[in-house]
């Protein structure tokens, strides 16, 4: 974690249009059409971002799709892979490396970088912005990029330099005002004085307006916009409804009366700009790296062969694996033919393993999903996924110990087992059956994917009174008597019941905390009854609430 001394100098670098630059780069034949990237938002189609030829159309980030579509007719859409933005801003990230070792990611798009005793290798600071436009021009992305003592006046150059948050109290700052005013900022006056709200008026955008000399923090900070202290939008509207438009007007305030108005957030937010508060760059540690392979002098064509191979492979893998104390939770081989085609297989494992007996037998299991071709002339085994491992070891007396060992055993043989069923059918088509906390009958046990929970632990909590085995939706029946009273005869299913024997009841509430659909019927009072068809079911009669009320069965036992 970086937190150097007074010559501290902060670089933020934001790409305003990562992902469509991303997409770009991938199909160039998008570059000279208007490009937006969608994702879903609160069950609306969005644009996450757009390319310079969308955004003179008027089309901006976080605007409906249809909307957009209405405003440029040849607009191409592509949905967002948010998977793949992050692995794209991770080799972004490396490359940044070559301007300091102290790199952090920064929101999803951007990065921060401590550039203290860095910039003089470069030739300056203003030589190496030049060099970080030159190779994002060169990689095909667009940049904006703030040089400042502290890593909130960069993030604030970077995204808000050159722009300039009017202090004219006749107006509003549309760009400043909350998301749900601005439609309607440029045609309403204002309350005192009238008048049209006045535009943010735009600087140039060179690096003059970017780097903030030495010292020069609140010079630099002072004629931004309010937003350039990463508040929230409520704060930002209520600071602009005072008057205080400009960094450089919260920044002349009483700290005291703001954090009563505001919260202790406004008052941070200014501190960690100014560099009162410390806000550190702590780079993110390299990741973990498992990977081996291996060239074959001949190519195979046998799975003998293939697994005799993965068995070289396999020992080197587990191998450095245990050296870093990790285990696998994923393992993938990749077989290279030939013809230059590759082909795959992935396991997965129950639970992270550096041990070789236990990998390859689900290796085994998938190796005939692997067409050889024309012959197999490299094989490359990678640890896809890999978590921390701690290793187990049995203590204490020769009683105890074998205890130990044999629930250890026990583990790790269900773990095998759930390992080899994921192989044929899928790890996330497993799972299990913990008990929950709730009366409801349909709520009292929770589902959990086998692989990412632990097995339930002591006797399962026994309900007051017996339950079905089976329980489905409920079903209405047709009493032959009205009302709560329990019926002689009823109708369920097609065919006619009559009733031999009923124990009960007993009377379950809806959880008055929640508002569940299926329990809308108000209190019902269970019964367990015997029909002529030697059938044992749950019926239950629903006492109306915001439902009508009536006779329904739930259940059947063994």
């Amino acid at each position: 974690m970086s937190t150097r001394g007074p010559n501290r100098r902060i670089l933020s670098l934001w790409f305003p249009r990562m992902g469509a630059d991303r997409l770009i780069r991938r199909d160039p034949l998008l570059t000279d059409h208007p490009l937006g990237v969608v994702a879903e938002h609160a069950n609306m189609q969005v644009l996450t971002s757009i390319n310079s030829i969308a955004e003179r159309h008027g089309i901006r980030v976080g605007q409906p799709v249809r909307d957009a579509h209405a405003m440029c007719e040849g607009l191409i859409t592509r949905q967002r892979n948010t998977l793949a933005e992050q692995s794209f801003m991770g080799v972004v990230r490396r490359w940044a490396g070559k301007f300091s070792p102290w790199v952090a990611p920064e929101g999803d798009d951007g990065l921060v970088i401590d550039l203290s005793g860095c910039a003089h290798l470069f030739g300056g600071e203003e030589a190496l912005v030049q060099v970080v436009q030159d190779d994002c021009n060169d990689l095909g992305l667009s940049v904006c990029l703030g040089v400042a003592d502290t890593r909130g006046a960069a993030w604030a150059l970077a995204r808000f330099a050159g722009q300039s948050g009017q202090s004219d109290r006749n107006g509003d700052a549309i760009d400043q005002e909350a998301r749900a005013t601005r439609s309607r900022a440029g045609k309403r006056r204002h309350w005192t004085k009238g008048g049209a709200a006045p535009t943010v008026q735009m600087g140039r955008n060179d690096s003059r307006h970017r780097i903030a000399p030495p010292g020069q923090t609140y010079v630099a900070l002072s004629p931004l916009p309010i937003a350039a202290l990463r508040l929230d939008a409520d704060t930002i509207a209520q600071l602009n409804r005072l008057g205080l438009r400009r960094v450089g007007d919260v920044l002349g305030q009483p700290r005291a009366g703001l954090a009563r108005r505001f919260g202790r957030g406004l008052v941070m937010r200014l501190d960690q700009a100014m560099g009162s508060a410390p806000e550190p760059v702590s780079p993110a540690g390299a990741a973990h790296h498992f990977a081996v392979r291996m060239t074959l002098p001949e190519p195979i064509g046998l799975a003998d062969d293939v697994m005799a191979g993965v068995d070289r492979l396999l020992d080197r893998l587990c191998a450095a694996l245990k050296t870093q104390g990790r285990g696998a939770r994923r393992v993938r081989l990749q077989a290279f033919r030939v013809d230059q085609g590759v082909e795959m297989i992935e396991i997965g494992l129950a639970r992270p393993s550096h041990d070789p007996a236990r990998i390859r037998p689900l290796l085994e299991l998938k190796i005939d999903d692997i067409d050889a071709g024309f012959g197999i002339d490299m094989l490359r085994l990678e640890a896809v996924q890999n978590e921390p491992l701690q290793e187990r070891t049995a203590v204490g007396h020769l009683e105890a110990g074998d205890s130990v060992n044999r629930r250890l055993a026990t583990q790790t043989g269900v773990d095998d087992l759930l390992g080899r069923l994921g192989a044929r059918i899928g790890l996330d088509a497993i799972t299990r059956v913990h008990p929950a906390s709730s009366h409801i009958p349909e709520k009292s046990a929770q589902v959990l994917a086998a692989t990412w929970s632990e097995a339930h632990k002591g006797p399962w909590p026994a309900p007051p009174n017996p339950r079905p085995l089976l329980l489905w939706h409920p079903e209405p029946v047709t009493a032959s008597e009205a009302g709560p009273k329990v019926p002689s005869s009823f109708r369920w299913r097609g065919r006619d019941h009559t009733r031999i024997r009923a124990l009960g009841p007993e009377r379950i509430s809806p959880e008055w905390w929640l508002d569940d659909p299926n329990w809308r019927s108000g209190v019902r009072d269970y019964w367990v009854m015997d029909t002529d068809h030697a059938e044992r079911l749950w019926l239950f009669y629903g006492h109306g609430g915001a439902m009508s009320a009536g006779w329904f069965c739930q259940g059947s036992f063994a």
